[in-house]
């Protein structure tokens, strides 16, 4: 305080010989404590600061989907001038799959007290809603948010979520009619879902919208782990079913090749969300691009940091789109696709 007093004095009388009236001293000797004040309570205000280091959550369901996304946003990142380490940390949690894993992983992120989380996977994302109610959060690669109860619509999200949606409207069913361009004989198909996911009730929805036009019987089978799944491939035969749809979930993206050998096992052909799955054998996959979609989540990212709120940043869709065609799964299944289908591929994996 003898500090202050000395510098407001010595301002008095350094502005008492520059002719300044005693009521103007006064007023401008309160002006000056009150600066010198500012600058011992906050010191920020009157230097310029060093730049601070986003601290930035990742809560991943695991999977191809985070594989082939996670690279791509941390290279638009670099883009948009972060440096890892110096001005972006990145906090990554990732349950491979494991719904036992999210709870506890959503707790440990919040707990960091982050700028913004990133988060893949529909059951990761009710985990992390459940976890915080204040911190942003940015969908990567979520299905169908507004049903799924995150959002109050895409133009207005609201809240603190925001992102991308990885469901544009007719891709579900997109998947029936595939089917039926190449198993013109199945007359039922399995849809292979996980019940907790928020984001299958709308797939579903579409998929029988699509089957009463095209005059086929879709049938549910919940599938979460590798028993599960294993006992619905093993039912299916005995309930006629010609070709089988497999919903997005991250125990799909974990367990891809136990589904593909099981759908070429039972000579069923199958289609799903990501190339991941035809990759490892699934007849074909189509569905947005899972890197363009992370890519583009890394922009919103960045306008979080820099001030944007979650609730005035409308929610996304996908705008690019892979069909995938593996042919040697065809060969196997022993079915002859059609020439429409084949240039109509983005991409054939021989």
């Amino acid at each position: 305080m003898r500090m202050i007093e000395r510098i407001v004095l010595h301002a008095s009388a350094v502005l008492f010989v520059a002719g300044v009236s005693a009521a103007a001293r006064t007023r401008i000797a309160h002006l000056a404590l009150v600066a010198v004040l500012c600058v011992l309570l906050f010191p920020g205000t009157a230097q310029t600061q060093a730049p601070q280091v986003a601290r930035v959550g990742v809560l991943a369901g695991g999977g191809a989907g985070f594989e082939a996304g996670f690279q791509p946003f941390q290279q638009r990142l670099r883009e948009l001038g972060y440096v890892d380490d110096r001005t972006i940390v990145l906090e990554v949690r990732n349950a491979q799959g494991r719904s036992e894993h999210y709870r506890k992983f959503a707790a440990e992120l919040v707990r960091l007290d982050l700028d913004v989380i990133v988060v893949q996977g529909n059951v990761a994302l009710a985990a992390l809603k459940q976890a915080t109610r204040s911190i942003p959060i940015v969908m990567a690669n979520i299905g169908d948010p507004v049903r799924s109860g995150f959002i109050a619509s895409l133009a207005r999200p609201g809240g603190n979520i925001t992102g991308l949606s990885n469901m544009g409207e007719g891709i579900s069913a997109k998947w029936l009619e595939l089917l039926v361009a190449v198993a013109p004989s199945a007359t039922r198909v399995a849809v292979l879902r996980d019940p907790r996911s928020g984001g299958h009730a709308s797939m579903w929805s579409e998929i029988e919208g699509a089957s009463r036009a095209l005059k086929v019987t879709t049938v549910a089978w919940d599938a979460r782990e590798p028993t599960e799944i294993e006992r619905a491939f093993s039912a299916m035969r005995g309930e006629g079913i010609g070709a089988v749809i497999i919903l997005p979930h991250p125990p799909a993206s974990a367990n891809k090749g136990q589904i593909a050998r099981l759908a070429t096992a039972h000579r069923l052909p199958a289609i799903a969300l990501g190339r991941e799955l035809a990759d490892a054998g699934v007849l074909m996959s189509y569905g947005p691009s899972v890197a363009d979609l992370w890519r583009r989540s890394a922009d919103v990212v960045d306008k979080i940091l820099k001030g944007a709120k979650p609730q005035d940043l409308p929610v996304d869709q996908p705008t690019k789109f892979e069909l995938v065609v593996n042919l040697r799964t065809a060969k196997a299944l022993g079915l002859a696709l059609p020439p429409s289908l084949l240039l109509q591929a983005d991409s054939l994996i021989q």
